[in-house]
């Protein structure tokens, strides 16, 4: 969610901009000065950065929450005559942001920005010119403009018979800690507040993601045959000693977090920043996992029982009884590569997700993951004693893998749904999509209440109430799907239902027709329009099977402030995940 809501700041940011591009505001003016304005070589002087704000204008401090507006980087350019400096700034007003939805700090009218300037003790005699380095932007409640940088140049005299008392920073003033500056001219200037977080939100709640994703994988059809073995292997360790138990669970783990790590760094490393969409839109791999979720839903269904080839049965037996290290690693890796078909989703989100982040964020959030995937097997290898304690075999299992069979041939249609969009079949329209799903979804409703006779439901067994209630919750929401055939909105859902249209948006707040044409595929044209017609170019990067473009067009798109401000604008969509010519195109103008 933390990356939703930094799109739909972007979103009001250049929905608000029209005025503020055209007209080119500039409502900030700076100025540099310095007391005493003569210092000797090895005194510290102090330097007032001084911003006037125009109008209802306002500056945003330099610690001003993360995740929305720019914040304002200030930095002292690298000169001869610096030794060091600080930079202080005055108590900002904090307060809701309309434009980007959270708290911030800003400043209004003008604010005086202190720098505690040390002179070198072989600074040269004469005028110094120091310029402060500047990036900053400003909002009104209404309209933000784009960050400008901006250079402040300010002169001091170095003289060394200038007398001059230490610095005093004022009451209500507070440093703001910043790295020792550098050259513009030979690197970006290292500036106090300017460290990017890792991801938005925060690398920690991403990882954190990553970890349920990781747990979330274990009730996965790939996953579930693997457990019984799994345990087994885990039990004949337990027989020898507690620390051999725990360094077998430890190696096992690690061959798990090994692969699907490495995969992270691949995959980020070769296929680079589109490899991820490209993975999740190519026409083969949805195909491949479709066939996969396919034949584990009619098994799951009772059509025929998945049982793993006999000499890797044999080989993984031989590897419970190894005492090396080499065994139990290799178990490790075969889980992982035995599990990769149904985790695969789970891992193309976050890929997606994490190369927008740090550089090492694929790595760690692999890693996180796999941490997730691997930590029930640790544990129940570390408590070999709570196994017989789990519930016994019987029909309660058979309902849920019935009812997980449905489940997983409803998740298949998904992934058919995006080669039938990237191919532009217009075979699985939305009112199809939605009325098959109704079926999947209700069948296993009916089936746990006792309506539908299948394998674990007999006729002379009364209803208990955890079947009456998941029974209810599947039926009510396969009800919920009926209003999405006929042209209503479906909240987060519709990130994974097909849309009625492509290129207009029609899903107003009632269903009506908003009237939002885009240009698709057609950048140069849009362009060319924009320019007679004296508008802005609104341009929609987005994908035949991407979840969070579906979301936004079916949900952002046609909020009536939203509307308001795109009908002024000429509106293009360029698809970036199709394996056309164009497709690689739109990539490269992304990029």
């Amino acid at each position: 969610m933390a990356l939703i809501s930094r799109l739909l700041a972007l979103l009001t940011l250049v929905a608000c901009a029209p005025n503020a591009f055209s007209q080119r505001l500039n409502p900030v003016k700076w100025k540099l000065e310095f007391e005493p304005s003569a210092a000797a070589p090895g005194a510290a002087v102090l330097g007032r950065l001084t911003a006037t704000i125009e109008g209802e204008w306002h500056l945003y401090s330099m610690t001003t929450p993360k995740g929305g507006p720019i914040i304002t980087t200030i930095a002292l350019a690298e000169k001869p005559v610096v030794e060091s400096w600080r930079i202080y700034q005055p108590r900002p007003e904090r307060r809701l942001d309309p434009n980007f939805g959270i708290d911030t700090e800003t400043f209004a009218k003008e604010v005086v920005f202190l720098f505690e300037v040390r002179i070198a003790a072989n600074a040269t005699a004469g005028a110094a010119e120091l310029t402060a380095n500047t990036r900053y932007q400003v909002c009104t409640d209404r309209e933000c403009l784009p960050p400008r940088r901006v250079p402040v140049p300010g002169t001091l005299k170095i003289d060394a018979a200038a007398k001059s008392a230490p610095p005093v920073i004022p009451a209500g003033y507070s440093e703001v800690k910043a790295a020792s500056p550098s050259s513009p001219s030979t690197a970006p200037p290292r500036t106090a507040g300017s460290a990017r977080s890792a991801a938005p939100g925060g690398l920690g709640p991403f990882l954190a993601v990553a970890f349920g994703f990781g747990v979330a994988a274990i009730f996965t059809p790939c996953v579930f045959p693997m457990i019984p073995i799994t345990l087994s292997f885990f039990l004949s360790a337990g027989e020898r000693s507690r620390g051999a138990a725990i360094r077998q669970a430890a190696i096992f783990c690690l061959g798990i977090v090994v692969l699907f790590t490495a995969i992270g760094f691949a995959v980020t490393v070769i296929l680079g920043p589109f490899g991820a969409v490209q993975l999740g839109s190519n026409i083969w791999v949805n195909l491949f996992i479709a066939a996969v979720f396919f034949v584990f839903g009619l098994s799951l269904l009772g059509a025929f029982e998945i049982t793993l080839p006999s000499g890797l049965l044999t080989r993984l037996d031989a590897a419970s009884r190894g005492t090396g290290t080499l065994p139990t690693l290799t178990m490790g890796l075969t889980f992982s590569l035995t599990a990769f078909a149904c985790v695969g989703p789970f891992i193309g989100t976050l890929l997606a997700a994490s190369v927008q982040g740090d550089k090492l964020q694929p790595l760690l959030g692999m890693g996180a993951f796999a941490a997730g995937l691997a930590s029930p097997f640790f544990l129940l290898a570390l408590f070999p004693s709570l196994l017989p304690r789990l519930p016994r075999s019987g029909g309660w299992m058979v309902r849920i893998k019935v009812v997980f069979g449905f489940i997983v041939i409803a998740a298949m249609l998904k992934y058919l749904s995006s080669v039938d969009q990237v191919l532009q079949w217009n075979v699985l329209t939305r009112e199809r999509f939605l009325a098959i799903w109704f079926v999947l979804f209700a069948l296993p409703g009916l089936y746990l209440l006792g309506f539908l006779r299948m394998e674990g439901i007999r006729r002379d067994e009364s209803v208990g109430i955890a079947p009456l209630l998941v029974g209810t919750a599947l039926l009510s929401f396969a009800l919920s799907l009926l209003p999405g055939m006929f042209g209503s909105r479906l909240g987060e859902l519709d990130a994974f239902v097909p849309l009625s249209s492509q290129s207009t948006l029609t899903a107003g707040a009632s269903g009506e027709t908003v009237g939002l044409t885009f240009l698709r595929n057609r950048y140069h044209e849009g362009l060319a329009k924009a320019r007679a017609e004296n508008k802005l170019l609104f341009v929609s990067f987005t994908g035949y099977a991407c979840t969070n473009c579906h979301w936004m067009k079916a949900n952002m798109f046609p909020r009536p402030e939203i509307v308001a401000a795109l009908k002024e604008m000429v509106l293009v969509e360029l698809y970036t995940d199709g394996t056309d010519r164009e497709s690689e195109q739109n990539q490269k103008l992304q990029e």
